[in-house]
């Protein structure tokens, strides 16, 4: 019998797996499909700075947490296995376009400086500058405000899953595709076992960390949560050269550059339950955006387009902690659009609460099963 039994095998799945088999769990992953293959997926891998000495949000405190551990995790992965998962600190530049933007994003800056975050303000000039590609749209003055954030990241999530799949097998944490789990089996408190696709399966703790699904299973232990699917969209450019350095961000939707000339653009949320089709509609507004932005994209090849389920909450924070009313029961989920930038502050603290330790960081404003 393992001491733990994960029910997701997506970035959080996956990432509290390999911190429990770090400190020498026996570990167990069932995915209903393969694993790492949803949202996780499907994201762009944005990590924007954070500051876990100034943040007093919760969120941000996570966010705190979270942040540095991504590039000690991806040295770490790529010692382990030999994968580059694309984590790199490229900097992200934040547009706004309209007046009423502009004042949004201006607040937006100033909430960093407050956490001491690094901010530059960029004239017209300055954004040209460092970012060639922008010119054409810089100069007709329809960017009315520009900040660059220099310690904004990024990693290729595609790159980053299959760096902590290897991880996880190395340390042989037990990954099982394509098992569903459909009940569970209560003895008076506790979780006796969970009936399966591929059987009863027991363990000495569970975690249901099954993203936008996470409350379908939930529900069965009459615990209610405020999770649900929100569609985002995806479009890859593929370019003959690398048009951005930095990371573009206007609004919600963003531009991602990669070293190999790929350019990711997102992204969209849209409440259709389940559904992870793509629609003509959405993808002409994305296509709209980018190529409004960067031009010399009008003449790019689009590889490919997508759409992943993100795991929403009614509030906007994640599921962090113990399944109430039951022992060795915990949930991980709801991360939305923030999944992988969080994945490693909740293996953390979330590692630690399985290991009966007390979290880095409290996790009250995260419980389960909050109003």
């Amino acid at each position: 019998m393992h001491d733990c039994l994960i029910m997701g095998g997506g970035v959080i799945g996956l990432s509290i797996a390999y911190e429990l088999a770090t400190h020498g769990l026996q570990v167990q992953v069932i995915d209903k499909s393969e694993m790492g293959r949803e949202a996780s997926w499907a994201g762009a891998g944005i990590l924007p700075p954070a500051n876990l000495q100034t943040a007093v949000d919760p969120i941000d405190r996570l966010r705190g947490l979270s942040h540095p551990l991504h590039a000690q995790w991806a040295r770490q992965l790529a010692e382990e296995t030999g994968i580059d998962n694309g984590y790199h600190e490229c900097g992200g530049i934040y547009l706004a376009r309209q007046q009423g933007e502009a004042a949004s994003l201006q607040a937006f800056a100033q909430w960093l400086q407050e956490d001491k975050i690094d901010v530059l303000p960029l004239s017209t000039q300055d954004l040209v500058d460092q970012e060639p590609a922008l010119q054409e749209t810089a100069i007709t003055g329809s960017i009315k405000a520009a900040y660059l954030v220099p310690g904004e990241s990024q990693c290729r999530n595609p790159d980053h899953l299959k760096a902590l799949v290897q991880a996880c097998r190395q340390r042989n944490v037990l990954l099982s595709e394509n098992v569903a789990a459909h009940a569970f089996n209560l003895r008076d408190n506790q979780i006796d076992s969970v009936a399966t696709s591929a059987g009863e399966l027991q363990a000495g703790s569970y975690c249901i960390t099954s993203g936008s699904w996470s409350g379908q299973l939930l529900e069965q232990l009459n615990v209610p949560t405020g999770i649900l699917p929100v569609r985002g969209q995806m479009i890859l450019y593929r370019c003959p050269e690398r048009l951005l350095t930095h990371i573009i961000n206007e609004g919600t939707r963003y531009l991602v550059p990669r070293h190999d000339g790929r350019l990711l653009v997102g992204s969209c949320e849209e409440e259709v339950g389940f559904d992870k089709s793509t629609t003509a509609e959405m993808l002409a507004e994305l296509t709209a955006l980018a190529e409004s932005l960067v031009p010399q994209l009008r003449s790019a090849t689009v590889e490919r387009s997508w759409a992943g389920l993100r795991p929403g909450s009614f509030d906007g924070f994640p599921y962090l902690g113990p399944i109430p009313g039951l022992e060795r029961a915990f949930v991980a989920a709801g991360h939305f659009r923030s999944g992988l930038h969080l994945s490693t502050g909740t293996a953390v603290t979330m590692g630690q609460l399985i290991r009966g330790l007390e979290p880095v960081i409290n996790l009250d404003a995260f419980r389960v099963g909050r109003g």
